[in-house]
């Protein structure tokens, strides 16, 4: 299968590093906005109006699926962007809500959702885990970790000043953390040395796989599938972060 991977900016690699430890794909096109990154702090209708127009970028190339990266385009315009495609397309955020309902035992286990202004808003997450019947749910906005990770930044005084800034009113344990950008799994390390042990880490690149196994049976597997990367500024910038990120 050719695929297409889209996202806001740098944070969409996450999910494609998932995707070739699992060798799903025998070719991969990535393609991020880095010219209007970050999205969390854009309308609703703006980011529609974006994820359309990454459905043609994409329409450049014979695509199977377009995997949409981006949180919060997968919460605003998942609708629009499958009516303009001609493959199917499918986000993270159902993945998300997937891999927590299948991670969590009790339904009243205490979930902390956390991702751009935008992306908490629209709810969807939230929305998603109480229509499969979770109870305890806390959804923050931290849209500093965006900026964070576009600089490489992934530890140190500022992340920790950060994490202390969100998340100093979180007095109950945490069974499951979502991170609802992609964004934020390079930060799980610090996020984890924070929240302990105990607290299970929902990051979107293991859940849009578990997602895709789930919709489509892959009888192959692909070890040096061929990649190509798009950006709509700085392309060599995002190459640069993509080899240091993906060892390739």
């Amino acid at each position: 299968m050719k695929i297409g991977v889209f996202d806001s900016g740098i944070g969409g690699l996450s999910v494609v590093k998932s995707l070739l430890e699992h060798q799903l794909f025998e070719e991969i096109i990535y393609f991020g906005d880095t010219a209007r990154v970050p999205y969390g702090t854009k309308d609703k209708n703006t980011i529609i109006r974006y994820g359309i127009e990454a459905i043609e970028f994409f329409k450049n190339f014979e695509l199977d699926l377009i995997i949409v990266a981006c949180n919060t385009v997968s919460a605003y315009a998942l609708d629009e962007m499958r009516d303009s495609a001609t493959c199917p397309v499918v986000g993270v955020v159902e993945a998300g809500i997937l891999a927590c309902s299948n991670s969590l035992d009790k339904k009243n286990s205490n979930i902390l959702i956390i991702g751009t202004h935008a992306t908490i808003d629209s709810r969807a997450y939230e929305l998603g885990l109480k229509t499969n019947n979770f109870t305890t749910i806390t959804s923050k906005a931290t849209s500093l970790f965006v900026p964070l990770v576009e600089e490489e930044i992934y530890e140190g005084a500022i992340v920790d000043a950060s994490l202390q800034y969100y998340f100093k009113d979180i007095d109950r344990e945490v069974d499951a953390l979502i991170l609802g950008c992609t964004h934020f799994p390079l930060l799980s390390d610090a996020l984890q040395k924070y929240f302990g042990d105990k607290t299970k880490l929902i990051h979107s690149g293991e859940a849009i796989v578990e997602h895709l196994q789930k919709q489509f049976d892959f009888t192959k597997r692909y070890n040096n599938p061929n990649i190509k990367f798009f950006a709509s500024e700085n392309p060599d910038a995002l190459k640069k972060v993509a080899k240091k990120w993906l060892d390739i």
